[in-house]
């Protein structure tokens, strides 16, 4: 077991709808990276942008992306994190990978689909949560619209770290930063959340402020809004233990059945 974890965010600008570019984007991102990470975390459709064009330009777990995932992880020897577009079985998902130097691959399906925009209309949504053991660190990663629906998230399994990806737009960007704060705090976890910035091909604008929190809902990270940046956060298993057995707020926690 690690009892430290360290982790790359990546706030970066997207190319609309074009997987083959934002991966020649990300991998020359990623070289930047000069000291060992045990994570590096990407945006919500890193490939695309968050596009409802799925038919154009979703991927199968077999396609170049992954394939591109599988190779980074194995030369920068870190777990890659990031959502694409996943066609299967004749669904379209919003689909986050966890892919590990070894090759070996988790996935979670978005399972809040955001329906202003329609993208029920277009993706599947997924029914199962999800906790990756990754270097003794119990890891649960979820996207986007999932941060508004805090039972989801409810730290029902001892996790030690949320994950967000996201594409949050600038108009809503205070909900992002009032409610990763306090997933962080209700949860007893480090919370982290990486989004994009730039404007996407829907005029849609993203001014990131991605982020990681502590169990306190302490800032670990001091990201420049509207700018591409990559943060490096060490997070601490002795932090999550302290507080936990100090304050003993989980032990009090509702039970409950979701549906």
């Amino acid at each position: 077991m690690n009892n430290q974890l360290k982790i790359a965010l990546v706030q970066s600008d997207l190319v609309w709808e074009n997987p083959e570019l934002n991966r020649k984007n990300f991998s020359e991102k990623l070289k930047s990276i000069s000291e060992s990470v045990d994570v590096i975390i990407l945006p919500e459709m890193f490939t695309t942008g968050f596009t409802m064009h799925a038919q154009e330009v979703a991927e199968t777990m077999q396609g170049e992306t992954v394939e591109w995932m599988k190779n980074e992880a194995l030369k920068h020897k870190t777990a890659m994190v990031g959502s694409i577009i996943v066609s299967e079985d004749n669904n379209y998902y919003n689909r986050l990978l966890f892919v590990e130097p070894s090759g070996k691959i988790s996935i979670y399906n978005k399972r809040h689909t955001f329906t202003l925009v329609g993208e029920d209309k277009v993706f599947t949504a997924g029914n199962k949560k999800v906790i990756m053991n990754y270097k003794g660190w119990k890891i649960c990663p979820l996207i986007c619209y999932d941060l508004r629906f805090p039972v989801w998230a409810r730290n029902i399994e001892d996790y030690d770290v949320l994950i967000y990806v996201a594409n949050w737009p600038k108009p809503r960007i205070s909900a992002w930063d009032t409610l990763l704060k306090a997933r962080a705090i209700e949860n007893m976890s480090y919370c982290i959340g990486v989004n994009r910035v730039g404007i996407d091909g829907v005029n849609s604008e993203y001014s990131g402020h991605s982020a990681v929190y502590d169990v306190l809902g302490n800032a670990l990270t001091s990201f420049k809004p509207n700018k591409e940046q990559i943060e490096i956060v060490t997070l601490e298993k002795k932090h999550i233990l302290a507080y936990r057995n100090k304050l003993k707020f989980l032990n009090d926690r509702d039970v409950f059945t979701l549906q």
